[in-house]
């Protein structure tokens, strides 16, 4: 991590991501429990802050679009 501002946004998104996957689990959803876990792990191979932002704003909406 090379600043705080991702350190903070990898831990916003990550604090998301356990939330949508203790909702997928416990709903036998899995469009939210996948979100969570790649919410979970993708910021740690984001280098740059606004492609970390723009990539977890896209699948913090992805379960509210898609729909199985």
């Amino acid at each position: 991590m090379e600043s705080t501002a991702q350190l903070l946004w990898g831990l916003l998104f990550g604090s998301i991501g356990i939330g949508f996957f203790l909702y997928g689990k416990k709903q036998r959803a899995v469009v939210p429990l996948t979100v969570g876990i790649v919410l979970c792990v993708y910021p740690y191979f984001i280098a740059n802050t606004y492609l970390l932002v723009l990539i977890g704003l896209a699948l913090v909406a992805l379960p509210y679009f898609v729909r199985l």
